[in-house]
């Protein structure tokens, strides 16, 4: 296990913020759903804040007039104007972040210096990216083999049919460790063992800063629900037979079935809060995803619960990390990943 003072110091969170959650590259959300009703609006990615826009493509800029500094944005705003309009002095911006007006700066002055400083973004399988340091290695290489096994479920056009936010009292980290083991799951999910073996499936070893595995179904069971039974469409092209469960990092937990993709997106609050999102989406003809909500919602305040427990005693004085069971051995690449960052070097290649 990492040290106690990576899931509890306050110092800790505050380097991840700008190195791992800034300075790689965090899902931001669904692009549709972004852009919705919106020309652009605030992202705080990581530590810093960023504005997104949606005009030809979607972009990311520095939430930072380049005249004096001012805030573009204040946090989560967002506006359905053509342009971005700085509330200091009046300078503002196309959605391509070149200089659109500059008030009485004067006939001569050149604007083309002085568009907003733009940060790399990318939209992925319908999710949107941003890299708010600028300083990440390529996109390509952070989802290194990840668009293979994901590209099958075509979750761009998947329909949202749900959403639960969760606020979860424990460190972000232990979250994700949790989901990428199952060697828990015997004794605090009796809905899942009934549909899913414990012990089955095993971890994909594939380039990029991802962890993950798959899971079987049991023989009578169709998909991830409580009495095994799908009310949804089955996806085209998929394994009717298994549960990927992925981690892409910092904050993309993509679990694909096969009748739904189910996501969780992460945000640390504090050492010892994380707020989640999860969300659940179908082929558009669906319409009661309830079958996989209840089940997936029962699961995860099992999880929850059992990770609360882990932060709390990873609070006590008494702690000491312990050793990992070969039936977590996802849980060992993940954390041999964040230690690789913690140490400056690459995420996804061996240090």
């Amino acid at each position: 296990m990492l040290p106690r003072a990576a899931y509890t110091d306050p110092a800790v969170l505050e380097w991840e913020r700008r190195h791992f959650f800034a300075g790689t590259w965090t899902c931001l959300g669904r692009v549709d759903e972004l852009s919705d009703g919106t020309t652009y609006r605030e992202v705080t990615v990581g530590d810093i804040a960023t504005v997104v826009t949606f005009g030809e493509r979607p972009r990311a800029f520095a939430n930072v007039c380049r005249h004096r500094g001012h805030e573009l944005l204040q946090r989560d705003e967002t506006s359905d104007r053509r342009a971005v309009v700085c509330p200091y002095h009046g300078w503002s911006y196309e959605l391509d972040g070149s200089v659109k007006a500059a008030p009485r700066m004067g006939d001569a002055f050149q604007t083309e210096p002085y568009g907003l400083v733009e940060l790399p973004a990318e939209v992925w399988q319908g999710w949107l990216f941003v890299n708010a340091t600028g300083t990440a290695t390529s996109f390509a290489d952070h989802v290194g083999g990840l668009t293979d096994l994901v590209a099958p479920y075509a979750p761009e056009t998947l329909v949202l049919k749900a959403r639960h936010a969760y606020d979860v009292a424990s460190n972000w980290k232990t979250i994700v460790e949790n989901y990428h083991e199952c060697y828990h799951c015997p004794l605090i999910h009796p809905e899942l063992c009934k549909v899913s073996p414990p012990t089955s499936g095993d971890n994909w070893n594939l380039p990029g800063a991802w962890v993950g595995g798959l899971m079987d179904l049991r023989l009578d069971a169709e998909t991830m629900s409580l009495d095994g039974r799908s009310l949804g469409v089955p996806l085209d092209g998929v394994d009717p037979r298994t549960v990927n469960y992925l981690g892409l990092f910092p904050n993309l937990l993509i679990s694909l079935h096969p009748d739904y993709v189910m996501t969780h997106r992460l945000e640390p609050r504090t050492p010892s809060l994380t707020a989640i999102e999860c969300s659940w989406y179908f082929r558009p003809e669906v319409t009661d995803p309830s079958y996989a909500v209840d089940f997936w919602d029962i699961t995860n305040r099992e999880d929850w619960a059992a990770c609360e427990s882990v932060q709390r005693g990873a609070e006590s004085p008494h702690f000491r990390p312990g050793p990992l069971a070969p039936a977590e051995d996802a849980v060992y690449q993940w954390v041999t990943m964040l230690a690789r960052g913690y140490l400056g070097k690459p995420l996804s290649t061996p240090a």
